[in-house]
């Protein structure tokens, strides 16, 4: 029988990052208008400084829009018989995968919080992946090398999961 499971995780107080989506949305709109007028300006009178204005204004506008929904941000887990899928969804629209990990080739799992998670976080030449929204949600981590680079990534899985992993891990992976 196969073992699955998908966990999408949110951020539990969203009231800023909403109140900065809205606000991005109006500054879009404010910005594109302004430049569209400077832009129609630039064809009466030219003026490097109206040019400089202009650019700024609408290139601020593009940006706003290409990384709006940033701020909506949701992370994905999903296991598969040993395998996690690591995914980064914008606005409930866009999915991007950032990566995927079979739990057999693990050093080292185990809570952040434990005493282990400070000697793998403090090597030298380690690369860091911080999968997580929550600060205050219980973190677990994964070590693992792979071409010769040692890697973590920290991420916040539900204990459902963490019980799925634990049954994957080789002799000695976990940590406490």
């Amino acid at each position: 029988m196969d073992r699955f499971m998908e966990q999408v995780v949110v951020k539990k107080q969203r009231g800023l990052n909403e109140a900065l989506y809205v606000l991005a949305m109006i500054s879009m709109v404010v910005f594109a208008l302004l430049g569209m007028m400077y832009l129609q300006m630039l064809f009466y009178a030219f003026s490097v400084p109206a040019l400089v204005i202009t650019v700024i204004l609408l290139g601020g506008a593009v940006l706003l829009f290409l990384y709006r929904d940033r701020l909506r941000a949701e992370y994905e887990y999903t296991f598969t018989n040993g395998d996690v899928d690591f995914a980064m969804v914008f606005n409930n629209q866009k999915r991007k995968s950032l990566g995927s990990l079979k739990v057999t080739r693990v050093d080292a799992f185990g809570p952040v919080s434990g005493s282990s998670f400070q000697r793998y976080v403090s090597m030298p030449g380690i690369k860091r992946n911080n999968w997580f929204l929550n600060r205050g949600a219980e973190l677990y981590y994964f070590y693992f090398q792979k071409e010769n680079n040692k890697r973590i990534i920290i991420f916040e899985p539900n204990e459902e999961m963490v019980s799925y992993i634990k049954q994957y891990l080789p002799r000695g992976a976990w940590q406490e």
